[in-house]
């Protein structure tokens, strides 16, 4: 491998030593760092895969617990996230079997009973409540019961 490559395999390496990336994101700071040149990007991203630097799964699983505890997105919006990463569905599904569903759950309780208490005294509550709930990636089906009762005062 040349010089130029090696600097910039370095450079990557130490960078995804300190947190995860996928192979979309390195590319992309491969290519940047070459100046365009694919081949060598390729070479370099390949490096890192080789040796375990970057790790698709290993990213997503990362994305994913991080996205449903901490900012409370649900699993819709969570897999859009990481196709748009161009992680493919089978590592996403990975992914998403690693959340803890319980602790997901009252998340996302905690997320809409907070939401509910700016749109309590509007008529269209419950509606917008639900378009909140669908907007942050929980399921209709998870979501209707849960605004019920919230809407109820449960």
């Amino acid at each position: 491998m040349e010089e130029r490559l090696l600097q910039i395999l370095n450079r990557l390496q130490a960078q995804c030593a300190r947190r995860e990336y996928c192979r979309a994101d390195v590319r992309q700071k491969a290519l940047k760092a070459l100046e365009g040149d694919v081949a060598g990007a390729e070479t370099v991203v390949a490096s890192l895969v080789a040796d375990q630097f970057v790790d698709d799964l290993r990213y997503a699983s990362a994305f994913a617990r991080e996205k449903a505890s901490l900012t409370g997105w649900g699993p819709v919006k969570i897999s859009y996230a990481l196709s748009a990463k161009g992680i493919d569905r089978d590592t996403i599904r990975q992914a998403l079997e690693e959340i803890d569903g319980a602790a997901a759950d009252r998340k996302m309780e905690t997320v809409l009973r907070a939401k509910w208490k700016t749109l309590a005294e509007d008529p269209e509550g419950k509606l917008k409540l639900l378009k909140f709930g669908l907007g942050r990636g929980y399921e209709y089906n998870a979501l209707q019961d849960l605004v019920k009762r919230i809407a109820k005062g449960e």
